[in-house]
């Protein structure tokens, strides 16, 4: 198949759907050459294009993480240009998958504490996990993640409440 046909597949239709995003995923977690379109789907002019493409390549990414390095100043930028929620919550995913320095667990950090504040629940759930899992084996980010997820336990929907006992429980069991 050729890269440009893989965009192509990911147009039109109802915003609701992911269109031929899980096709578009098995393709592409079958050729790692057409991996690089995919990512360029991600700045497309067409939202729907914009949003099917993060799906895609958040789901090869479950399989192929190692894709992702190469792309990883592009994916951080991204993270703060996105504006899309169905956009948002698959960078937040993704960012999980890359070996982040210092400053650049600082910077993923910022974003996705900015994502806390979205209108998406999802969003924002996806953020308080991505937020755990990028502190991993960082005790300098510790205290402030333990602090969002409390702050989440009082004031955040039932799903971000539920959600973060869980996180809350996995920071105890980490440590």
């Amino acid at each position: 198949m050729a890269p440009k046909d893989i965009l192509r597949m990911l147009e039109g239709g109802d915003r609701r759907s992911i269109g031929r995003a899980n096709r578009v995923a098995a393709i592409v977690a079958k050729d790692a050459a057409l991996f690089p379109r995919l990512i360029e789907g991600l700045w497309s002019e067409d939202s729907l294009v914009r949003m099917r493409a993060a799906d895609a390549a958040e789901k090869v990414t479950r399989q192929h993480p190692e894709w992702l390095r190469r792309y990883k100043r592009e994916i951080l930028g991204r993270m703060a240009e996105a504006e899309e929620i169905e956009v948002q919550w698959h960078l937040a995913a993704m960012i999980t998958r890359l070996p982040l320095t210092r400053g650049e667990r600082k910077e993923a950090a910022g974003q996705l504490t900015r994502y806390l504040e979205s209108r998406s629940s999802i969003v924002r759930i996806s953020a308080l996990q991505a937020l755990v899992e990028i502190s991993r084996g960082h005790a300098e980010m510790r205290p402030r993640v333990r602090e969002t997820l409390r702050e989440a336990l009082r004031t955040g929907t039932a799903a971000m409440r539920a959600r973060s006992r869980k996180l809350l429980a996995v920071l105890e069991t980490d440590e």
